[in-house]
């Protein structure tokens, strides 16, 4: 199983809190069968199975913090090899968030094939995530942590996406109109790969 994840399609999806990208990635799945794995989505759901792991995992996410990388690739690893046969590729949301996780994936899982950059500005990320917080019961969703999570992300991305520019895998795609113009441009960049 591990070598048929090795040579499945691999794109890494990355893009600020509230920047689209699992509106993009619902988009792609629709269109393309991939499989959408993001690894908030991962950690969320480990945490609300009530698991001791889930608990370790709540009390590091409330402080704002980063979850071991070890913890994380092992939880995308296992939801790929489920995910194997029946998938035309993956999609990895929000990851890597440091240059040391995307080699330790390649290392554990594979290399990426592309990696989509969903761009938008800080503000327009802010004011989306406080309207995805009126109706979406998530705690993190509040300006302070919203603040804290931007700053984290901005300083550990930016290496991240200089790093797989220099391979010449990076579409930088500009989230700030409608979501359906966004799709324009990230099937275009899927597309090229064919």
């Amino acid at each position: 199983m591990a070598d048929k994840i090795k040579d499945a399609k691999i794109i890494f999806v990355v893009g600020g809190p509230g920047s689209g990208k699992g509106t993009q990635c619902e988009k792609l799945v629709a269109k393309y069968g991939f499989t959408h794995l993001s690894s908030g989505d991962l950690l969320r759901a480990e945490v609300a199975s009530g698991s001791k792991r889930g608990k370790q995992l709540q009390a590091i996410m409330q402080k704002g913090e980063l979850v071991p990388l070890d913890t994380v690739l092992d939880m995308i690893k296992d939801a790929m090899i489920a995910k194997v046969n029946v998938s035309k590729g993956f999609l990895i949301d929000g990851y890597p968030r440091e240059v040391k996780q995307g080699e330790e994936f390649e290392k554990k899982i594979g290399a990426p094939a592309l990696l989509l950059y969903i761009d938008a500005k800080a503000e327009t990320m802010v004011k989306r995530l406080l309207k995805r917080g009126e109706t979406s019961g998530r705690t993190d969703d509040n300006e302070e942590t919203i603040k804290k999570r931007l700053d984290l992300y901005y300083k550990a991305t930016e290496p991240v996406i200089a790093f797989y520019e220099g391979r010449g895998i990076v579409r930088k795609i500009d989230s700030e109109p409608p979501a359906d113009d966004v799709f324009v441009q990230v099937s275009q960049a899927i597309d090229s790969l064919k």
